[in-house]
């Protein structure tokens, strides 16, 4: 069992801080309730403190401050933590580079990332498959307009992931966000 210190908690209250005005796309919900999620799935999928902490952190370098942010992480957390959150970001400048050109960038740099990363990678992906089938449910077709890959741009970037995690970190956790990617599919197509 992990067991969660101060550090955590000080990572929780970091993330919220840095997070704080941030809505997730599309939505007025909190972006804060997406790093919890990312940070359970990630303890679900078996994550100790440091891994807990990068999935609370995750974002931080992508939507809070580039690379100054890393070094900030790094400080305060440590080389290992800041490494884990640098694996998960696909962009430290902004603006960001095009959306499809990164997202190939990053499906190709999954086979070389280290285990710890990619469970920590794995458990965001999964907390956005379940929020993009949640709003399925809600929203239709329409929800495709907030993502700058449209459907099936998405839908291309949830598959290759599949594969990737399937092939680079096997078990029941890639399994459950494969089976959320097919359950996306069929949505997308019932409701077209």
């Amino acid at each position: 069992m992990t067991i969660l210190t101060d550090r955590f908690d000080d990572a929780l209250s970091y993330a919220s801080r840095l997070h704080r005005t941030q809505p997730r796309k599309g939505t007025d919900i909190p972006y804060v309730s997406h790093l919890l999620g990312v940070a359970s799935l990630a303890l679900e999928f078996g994550a100790d403190e440091d891994q807990a902490i990068a999935a609370l952190l995750h974002d931080a370098v992508e939507d809070q401050g580039g690379l100054p942010q890393l070094e900030a992480i790094r400080a305060r957390y440590g080389e290992r933590v800041a490494g884990l959150v640098e694996h998960c970001t696909d962009a430290h400048e902004d603006p960001k580079p095009d959306w499809r050109p990164r997202k190939e960038a990053y499906i190709a740099s999954i086979a070389r990332k280290p285990k710890d990363a990619l469970l920590i990678s794995l458990a965001d992906k999964t907390h956005n498959a379940g929020a993009i089938l949640a709003d399925l449910m809600v929203h239709g077709q329409k929800l495709w307009s907030r993502f700058n890959g449209g459907r099936e741009g998405t839908l291309w970037y949830y598959d290759a992931l599949a594969i990737e995690f399937a092939q680079h970190l096997p078990g029941h956790d890639a399994s459950r966000f494969a089976r959320l990617v097919e359950e996306m599919h069929r949505l997308a197509n019932e409701s077209r």
